[in-house]
């Protein structure tokens, strides 16, 4: 029986997955083989050495040390593609917004409650105050083509706007989603050039860290419209706040509030309600429990954020997983220490991804501790595992 550490208030979906497989389930949960998260900070976080894997019901983890549980040979999922209906939904709203001032005419409204027979007439004097363009014939560039930004490009199109898209890490899966309409953009120049509308669908990496910043506003469209449903730190929020200011940036929606953007002028900021509907938050934790459960039992990694994706199906007597640096040699000392005992290997694979690669082997007889233990002493070997 595996035992899972929940953290956060995880969807009773997830939870009765995991229940249902035999596993032991809680906040209180100690030495846990697994742990199911949504938005805790995990920075400070002390890792029990039981710990194999770390699966976030939602898409960002940026509230995880990725590095950090990769060199412990602790395996990080997240649910991608699970909360993107919610979230492109959100983005119609966010394009609206950014068009027409439906919130300031929405406060307006208010102002003029108990003007009785007078409010008609009111209405129709003041509503021009609020006017703002059609999203029909303009451009929309759409950066990030990953579940969502495929979903919004899409989306744009029916709604009569010629869609830009960048992604130079467009997954096939993605790829086989996105219509034949959206214009692919080799640079994100392009995108900067030609858009009335720019949607950030990217995750949050180092390489992505402050793309928004004031080169980019400079080659964007006078009056652009940016709608961000990726992360805060995507965006530089001092260059924001000046290009919002001189009306580079007429207007700026957001679902990543803080106090500098709560400040700038012709912001629309949301308290992180992209993927916050009961259906996306069931559908991720479904997923999230799921990823981490097959790892467990199975060693299958799919939809890691700091190791390699693989899987493989079940044979022979028993599996031997191993996490290890991605360097010369190494299937070779693994392979030649097996079969120096005369195991047979029945069928395997090998992922590399950067520095680090996961290796399966189904084995044709069982293997002990003490080879266990030879393998973990190997050196770049991370972490060992034989399931059964």
């Amino acid at each position: 029986m595996f035992k899972i550490k929940t953290m956060n208030s995880i969807s009773p979906v997830g939870l009765e997955v995991l229940e249902k497989l035999g596993c032991a389930v809680g906040a209180d949960i100690e030495a846990p083989d697994g742990m199911l998260i949504r938005s805790a900070d995990l920075h400070e976080y002390k890792f029990d050495e039981s710990l194999l894997g770390i699966a976030r019901a939602g898409a960002g983890y940026n509230n995880i040390p990725i590095e950090k549980c990769a060199e412990m040979g602790i395996v990080v999922f997240n649910s991608p593609g699970a909360n993107a209906q919610a979230v492109k939904e959100q983005e119609l709203c966010s394009l609206v917004m950014a068009s027409r001032d439906v919130l300031g005419a929405i406060d307006w409204v208010r102002t003029i409650a108990g003007r009785g027979a007078e409010i008609p007439k009111l209405v129709e004097k003041g509503k021009s105050a609020f006017s703002g363009p059609e999203l029909l014939g303009k451009n929309l560039g759409v950066i990030g083509l990953g579940a969502v930004g495929a979903l919004v490009a899409n989306m744009a199109l029916e709604l009569g706007m010629t869609v830009y898209g960048h992604d130079p890490f467009m997954s096939v899966e993605a790829a086989w989603q996105l219509s034949r309409e959206v214009i692919r953009c080799e640079s994100i120049e392009d995108i900067y050039a030609k858009a009335d509308y720019i949607s950030i669908n990217v995750p949050y990496t180092a390489e992505t860290h402050h793309m928004l910043n004031a080169a980019a506003f400079a080659r964007m469209r006078p009056g652009v419209r940016i709608v961000n449903e990726s992360r805060a730190e995507v965006v530089d929020d001092e260059d924001m706040t000046a290009a919002l200011e001189s009306g580079q940036v007429a207007k700026y929606v957001t679902d990543f509030p803080n106090e500098t953007i709560l400040k700038a002028p012709n912001v629309i900021a949301m308290p992180h309600l992209g993927a916050v509907t009961p259906e996306s938050e069931d559908r991720c934790a479904d997923m999230a429990a799921r990823e981490l459960y097959d790892y467990l039992l199975n060693g299958n990694i799919r939809n890691s954020v700091n190791l390699p994706n693989a899987s493989l199906s079940r044979m022979g007597v028993c599996r031997l997983c191993v996490i290890h640096r991605n360097v010369p040699r190494m299937i070779t000392r693994i392979l030649d220490f097996i079969s120096d005992r005369n195991i047979n290997v029945e069928h395997m694979i090998n992922k590399p991804r950067g520095e680090y690669a996961y290796t399966i082997v189904d084995l044709g007889d069982t293997i002990n501790e003490e080879v266990a233990d030879a393998i973990r002493a190997m050196s770049d070997v991370l972490r060992v595992r034989v399931l059964y």
